[in-house]
């Protein structure tokens, strides 16, 4: 299938592993001039590498998402190099497993630090990407959240800065005046992700048992996903195939949640 986005810009935050980098790869497949942005240089260099092989025209920058003059920066290198900017997929996040299972011994900070990276980094690179993408008459804004985004069952503060980009991006699909322009918001809710260097790899090694255990109680396909799956359901999102689909949070997660919505 044509997702039809040949030589639209893309910008995908936390774009150099996991996720992010499938999601960049995919967009690359599809001819988008794509610009990644992570804090660890050692991951920009790799990813500017692998988008290079691709034959795109790309970006791979280092830069700080807590730090709103690093979120600066990384706009205007994008706008500068392209002048647009037509797909911003929020994906840089976490905080998952940070903190304790006992609540009262996590402290405070755990709470905002999980919501800062979470939620106010996707609000800050939108609320600038906006008039760009209003300009052009054209836009997709994607955040990845989180099956735990949709139902409970994961740490508190995660939960709820999920939750928040659910809300945030149904939000804004409601905006007459975003639609009118051409612009739609959707989440992507990923599931259990075999992705190398995080807990599911570590919980692999360290605790085989516990692993299956968990794989056969909870995943009816029998196995985790992987970034790549989550990277295709991003892709038809940005593209012009999926133009009804606005305000939507579509799990992909094999069906390991529980929600009826």
């Amino acid at each position: 299938m044509d997702l039809k986005i040949k030589g639209k810009v893309a910008l995908v935050t936390g774009g150099t592993h996991g996720i992010g980098r499938a999601i960049a790869l995919a967009l690359a497949a599809e001819g988008c001039k794509v610009a990644v942005c992570s804090r660890t240089p050692e991951r920009v260099q790799g990813m500017g590498e692998e988008l290079r092989q691709t034959g795109v025209e790309y970006l791979s920058l280092q830069a700080d998402v807590m730090l709103e003059a690093d979120i600066d920066r990384v706009m205007k290198t994008v706008t500068d190099r392209w002048g647009a900017l037509h797909i911003l997929v929020n994906n840089v996040g976490g905080g998952g497993r940070w903190g304790s299972d006992i609540i009262e011994e996590t402290a405070e900070r755990v709470w905002t630090e999980v919501y800062e990276k979470n939620v106010l980094a996707s609000i800050r690179f939108t609320t600038r990407a906006l008039p760009l993408m209003r300009r052009q008459k054209w836009g997709r804004v994607i955040a990845i959240t989180s099956i735990f985004g949709r139902e409970s069952g994961g740490r508190p503060w995660f939960c709820m800065a999920k939750s928040a980009q659910t809300s945030f991006m149904k939000a804004m699909a409601k905006k007459d005046y975003l639609i009118k322009d051409g612009l739609t918001f959707n989440s992507v809710a990923p599931g259990a992700i075999m992705i190398p260097s995080t807990g599911w790899e570590k919980t692999q090694k360290e605790k085989p048992g516990e692993m299956d255990d968990f794989i056969r109680r909870e995943l009816p396909l029998g196995r985790l996903g992987t970034p790549e799956e989550v990277g295709s359901v991003v892709a038809f999102l940005c593209s012009d195939v999926a133009s009804l689909v606005n305000g939507a949070s579509i799990p992909v997660d094999g069906g390991q949640s529980k929600s009826m919505i």
